[in-house]
């Protein structure tokens, strides 16, 4: 994706993905109070830095707004295993948001709604009006939405690249149009979803290479010679066939901002100032004393 292309371009964020890595990130920082500080200062660094290199015309931090109630319906351990939110960090998400409104950059949360559906969401309304997207997240889901106008930024990959549809098949042998399948073969441990017993990646994408579809591998099973893993993939259909609705994302979803608002507004100096000395940012608050932008100055 060349940032010389007219073609607006919207940058999607995960903002309580951020938010934990920004946490975990820095251990301990605090303002002048006290109050906890890791989660903010990472964040708006995080930030600044994805604003400098991808540089896009639009900008849109998600936020999730409770886990889905089909989903749970479906599987009541979806996402279960997780802890709860450290205090810490939660004290630290409404400061977030005050200071996206305060930097001029568009958040949305709906409650009842997970972030990832949102941006399922904008990603096929931007793409619908001819826009580039990039996603900022770490997480597998969003392979399913890559194609060559929208693209994913990982925080884990140092080189800082755009993931493309090449990126994806390279990563896990299949295309964007099969991580569904294949995602729901082989589980999902971070939400908790179980996989077939016995089916890994590398025998997910070899069955995808070769069926193609979940669909058509399930009417097939007698082709497949290891007894054992016909019996397994036997036994998993109907979790195989839940498995496809809890990966894929919703991106039915009404509401939220339209894409023309997306754009970012002037920042609010005399509150990002009041925001900064409040927290003991002193660098953040330099920066704006000497005229950098707020968003895009002071990068990692």
């Amino acid at each position: 994706m060349s940032n010389s292309d007219p073609t607006p371009y919207l940058l999607l964020v995960d903002g309580h993905a951020y938010a934990y890595r920004a946490f975990h990130a820095i251990r301990s920082l605090n303002a002048p109070d006290g109050a906890p500080t890791n989660a903010l200062y990472g964040f708006i660094k995080m930030l600044q830095k994805m604003e400098g290199i991808l540089k896009p015309t639009h900008l849109l931090v998600l936020w999730d707004g409770g886990l889905s109630a089909e989903r749970m319906v479906a599987l009541p351990e979806y996402k279960q295993q997780r802890p709860p939110t450290p205090e810490a960090l939660s004290l630290q998400l409404p400061q977030l948001r005050i200071w996206l409104a305060a930097s001029g950059i568009a958040s949305w949360k709906q409650e009842g709604d997970e972030a990832d559906d949102w941006i399922g969401v904008y990603t096929r309304r931007a793409a619908a009006a001819g826009w580039r997207v990039v996603i900022a997240s770490s997480d597998k889901d969003f392979m399913q939405l890559v194609t060559d106008r929208t693209g994913l930024f990982n925080p884990n990959d140092k080189s800082d690249k755009v993931w493309g549809p090449a990126d994806v098949v390279n990563k896990t042998g299949v295309n964007p149009s099969q991580i569904v399948d294949w995602l729901s073969l082989i589980g999902d441990a971070a939400d908790n979803i179980p996989g077939v017993p016995g089916v890994g990646p590398k025998t997910s994408t070899d069955l995808l290479r070769r069926f193609g579809t979940i669909e058509i591998l399930l009417s097939r099973l007698a082709e497949i010679k290891s007894e054992r893993q016909r019996t397994e993939l036997h036994g998993a259909t109907e979790a195989v066939r839940r498995n496809q609705q809890m990966v894929a994302l919703n991106c039915d979803l009404k509401g939220g901002p339209e894409l023309d608002q997306l754009a970012p507004l002037a920042a609010d100096l005399t509150k990002l100032r009041e925001l900064y000395r409040a927290w003991g940012f002193g660098s953040l608050l330099a920066g704006i004393g000497s005229g950098e932008s707020p968003v895009q100055g002071n990068l990692l």
